[in-house]
């Protein structure tokens, strides 16, 4: 690995680093210094732009050039007369200044080359051009060579260390809710420009009054070719043992109306959308009352699946479709939405062992004695099918008849039908088989009303309201032997051959948000803004535990440590009343402000209710210190009081899994919590360099936690949930340095997250702390005719510091390399490495090397590749993780190596 990267850093370097720097001022007439000027280099010879660069506040500029060369620079500015001069280069450092006049003339100036970057108010605009070198396929390899800019590996966009919440194209919705259908499906050939917009708001009327300075949305601009035609890519391939892939991408756009249709089918491991893109793509939909202070998330089942690791598993078939539409029959007026289809089947194969030790603890019959501690140690074997079938669908639409009033309306539907059969080999407990089904269905809707009476006088209604109905279903079919507890806690019939466990569960929630905000209008430095609002949420919980014998007959249970049926109906209601005040002084903005609540909660199950009203003042302020134009401090602090849903107040028996029981607590009481961000900012365009820090603190007072108690002589565990009387803490801290020196991107990633938390078990109380770190420096090129490469580290320390100190050190280096050769053959290969250890010994050790090489003349619309995935033939990759009082270790097989022969066509 080394000797490849120290060659690669030889061959790039030996081309790269005879250059000389031109540097100097841009003045004005009037020899005031001209910030967010440009300056370009042509050269003369090969008419490519070598170089550019942007003027920083003293408008200094500074270029990166050839030795002994001929260039022109173009020199430009909004309202001034474009200047053009020649320089020729020789081997020293070359300082020269410009005055720029005015431009009196209405047209506009036309350059050779467009400005790789510039500067709009709130919006940068990227050239994709500039930074392509003709290897990009898809949107985000063009996004991970702009300057700022990072899609992660999860396809989420950040742009100077903040996640872009909406991507559009052609300043129209694409897929609301997510960017990663963006990155991965827009062809990298369509781009032509990349809009930043920062400040986002998509309603106009209220810019400016709240603090949106971190809300940032991408605009893809298409290429004019793009532009009133149908665009996109057929791709079908094939391989040995039976493998294929169809990958149909079809778009199009008008000032009018667009389509946009993704479609793919395969069973090489290539997944467009996975559960957990499912359960987090939110449609765009924010709660009405997320700046009021109170927490109230609605629980969904989801959790009680599977998940793959790093995207991978021993078998997988993919089927997805999904198409997005907007239409404008007039001006006034937009119509938009879309449809998503995920269809997966997965095959997981896994080895497992766990070490639970049981603390010395007092023995709860005779208090007088101590129960010595105990090491219960367990091996499994599981494979698990899984069959999942996700939709999505949305409608939107937003009416404007004039600059005062905007009225939106939208409807986001989720749906789903999801399968797991999981057969288990325990050396506890024998032959498992576990069967869990579900069929979750959500409606969301929001309707939203903005009224501009004057310019000192603005309202906003915003209502929303949730319809979810959740069916989870278990069942565990268990061998009948003497060391599983279950027959007596839960006094099953033991006569049978084996116990036949099953739950079922039915979970409805109706949820109702709406507030009416009022924004009094100072002047330009300031505003009040008082806020009315309720939240009201309605949730029904039952579910039944019980056994079916051989004869087929049910055996109704009767617990001894509770009811194996939960009945309950939860009320929660939230009548809140806001006041901020915005304020401007220099380069500070002030927003304090605080909200006073009514909170009344009722629960009613067993016979019995419990009702619990209380009120609470919370205050939050935001402090923003705006050094420079792309330099910010931001101060931000809240108390929040968090609520539970109904899912932890049933104090009926819930079967997790089936060595786990919890029964809820009706008299849980909210957790408050205090937090505080502070966070730093810059983009500096004279150097590109990007600097972004964080860190976190948040505490949470009579936090919600489980109370575990071991079964002795066995894995066996029952909890339930209380209020701690002690705080829980967490400090966490993230930074990104990221400098742009010619061609080269590189890049220094830093966190750091403290944890400490109470956990409660077998009636003692113990302190989990636990510390994890992870850095990662990275290094690119973009060079448009040599290979270029994209190498990193990955360093991630896991310390957990109650107990036995334990650690666990993660080494992952990585490497991405591209090359374009013969003018018409591209070569990618992506490796990566992992070296996991504890303080002993190297625990395991895998790596993963795909690679494909594409073959396409140019202007033609066919391209063949030969695609090879696993190439390594990995078999199977370990995770360890540490909880409470156990260490876990797995073994995860993963497909084998697979070479597919691909051909495309682009339409």
């Amino acid at each position: 690995m080394q000797k490849i990267i120290l060659a690669l850093l030889l061959l790039i370097g030996g081309q790269s680093f005879a250059q000389i720097r031109v540097e100097g001022v841009v003045k004005d007439s009037l020899g005031n210094p001209l910030e967010m000027a440009n300056v370009i280099a042509i050269n003369k010879a090969t008419k490519a732009l070598d170089s550019y660069g942007i003027t920083n506040s003293d408008g200094k500029y500074k270029l990166s050039l050839k030795e002994n060369d001929t260039y022109e620079l173009q020199v430009s500015y909004i309202g001034l007369k474009t200047l053009k001069t020649t320089v020729e280069t020789k081997e020293e450092n070359i300082n020269k200044n410009f005055s720029l006049e005015p431009d009196n003339t209405l047209e506009e100036v036309e350059l050779t080359y467009e400005m790789p970057v510039t500067v709009k108010g709130d919006t940068l605009v990227y050239n994709a051009d500039s930074f392509t070198s003709g290897t990009e396929k898809k949107l985000e390899d063009v996004l991970n060579k702009l300057p700022g800019v990072e899609v992660t590996d999860d396809g989420e966009i950040e742009v100077e260390g903040k996640t872009v919440g909406k991507v559009m194209v052609e300043g129209k919705d694409f897929f609301d809710g997510d960017s990663k259908l963006a990155t991965k499906n827009i062809p990298a050939d369509a781009v032509s420009k990349v809009e930043v917009l920062k400040n986002h708001n998509d309603v106009g009327q209220l810019r400016g009054l709240g603090n949106d300075e971190d809300n940032i949305a991408i605009n893809i601009k298409l290429k004019e070719g793009k532009k009133n035609f149908w665009f996109g890519e057929v791709t079908a391939g094939a391989g040995l043992d039976e493998r294929y892939l169809v990958h149909p991408k079809l778009f199009y756009y008008s000032p009018k109306y667009s389509v946009n249709i993704i479609t793919d089918m395969n069973n090489i491991g290539e997944i467009p959308f996975t559960r957990r893109d499912y359960f987090k793509f939110t449609g765009g939909f924010r709660g009405a009352n997320r700046s009021s202070g109170t927490n109230f998330n609605v629980a969904s089942s989801d959790m009680g699946f599977l998940t793959m690791r790093n995207d991978k598993a021993q078998e997988i078939n993919t089927k997805f479709g999904a198409a997005n539409f907007s239409y404008s029959p007039k001006k006034s007026w937009d119509i938009s939405g879309f449809g998503i289809f995920s269809g997966t089947r997965t095959d997981m194969l896994e080895n497992g062992f766990s070490r639970t030790t049981i603390p010395e603890h007092p023995d709860p019959n005779n208090p007088n004695n101590t129960v010595p501690e105990q090491v219960i140690d367990e091996s499994t074997t599981s494979k698990t099918h899984q069959k999942s079938d996700l939709g999505l669908f949305k409608l939107s639409t937003v009416y404007k008849p004039n600059s005062n009033n905007q009225l939106d309306y939208d409807a986001f539907v989720k749906i789903s039908g999801q399968r797991e059969r999981q057969g288990l080999n325990s050396s506890l407990y024998d032959l498992i088989g576990e069967q869990q089904e579900q069929n979750p269905f959500s409606l969301n809707q929001n309707l939203n009303y903005y009224y501009t009476l004057n310019d000192k006088n603005i309202f906003a209604l915003e209502v929303q309201h949730l319809w979810q109905d959740e069916d989870p279903f278990y069942n565990a079919i268990i061998e009948n032997n003497n060391t599983y507890s279950f027959d007596t806690v839960l006094n099953l019939d033991n006569s049978t051959n084996g116990y036949n466990l099953n739950q079922e569960k039915r979970v409805k929630t109706n949820k109702f948000d709406a507030k009416i905000d009022y924004w009094y209008v100072l002047n330009d430095k300031s505003n009040i803004n008082i806020t009315v609002g309720e939240m009201f949420s309605k949730q029904q919980f039952n579910s039944e535990l019980y056994q079916i014998l051989d004869s087929g007959s049910v055996n109704n249970l009767t617990p001894s440590i509770g009811s194996s049926v939960n009945n309950i109906a939860y009320k929660f209601n939230d009548l809140y009343v806001g006041l901020h005040y915005k304020l401007k002084v220099g380069k500070f903005t002030f927003t304090p402000g605080a909200s006073l609540h009514y909170y009344s909660m009722n629960n009613e199950q067993f016979g019995t209710g419990y009702t619990d009203n209380f009120v609470r003042l919370l205050p939050d302020f935001n402090t923003r210190i705006q050094l420079k134009s792309s330099e910010n401090i931001n101060i931000n602090y809240q108390m929040q009081t968090d609520f539970t849903d109904v899912n932890q107040l049933a104090e009926g028996l819930v079967m997790n899994n089936y060595n786990s029981l919890f029964a809820g607590n009706r008299q849980l009481e909210n957790a408050l919590s205090h937090n505080f961000n502070l966070s730093y900012f810059s983009f500096n365009m004279f150097n590109y360099t990007n600097v972004f820090a964080m860190i976190n603190y948040n505490k949470r007072e009579d936090a919600v936690r489980g109370i575990a108690q071991s079964i002795p002589n066995t894995n066996l565990q029952t909890s339930t949930s209380t209020n701690s009387n002690f705080a829980d803490e967490s400090l966490s801290a993230n930074g990104r340095f990221e400098r742009t020196i010619g061609k080269f991107k590189a890049s220094v990633r830093a966190s750091i997250s403290y944890s400490k938390f109470n956990q409660i078990n077998n009636g003692q109380r113990f302190i989990n702390e636990s510390i994890t770190q992870t850095y990662t420096p990275r290094l690119g090129t973009n060079f448009r005719e040599a290979p270029n490469f994209d190498i990193g580290y990955r360093f991630t320390i896991n310390k957990y510091l109650q107990g036995n100190e334990s650690k666990f050190i993660t080494q992952a280096p990585f490497i991405r390399f591209d090359a374009l050769f013969l003018k018409n053959f591209v070569f990618k290969a992506d490796y990566t490495y992992n070296n996991y250890k504890n303080e002993e010994r190297t625990i395991n050790e895998y790596s993963f090397l795909d690679a494909d090489l594409t073959y396409q003349k140019k202007d033609s619309k066919w391209e063949y590749t030969i695609g090879a995935t696993n190439i390594l033939d990995t078999e199977s990759l370990n995770q360890d993780n540490s909880s409470d009082f156990s260490i876990n270790t797995s073994e995860y097989f993963v497909q084998p190596r697979y070479l597919v022969f691909k051909i495309k066509y682009n339409l």
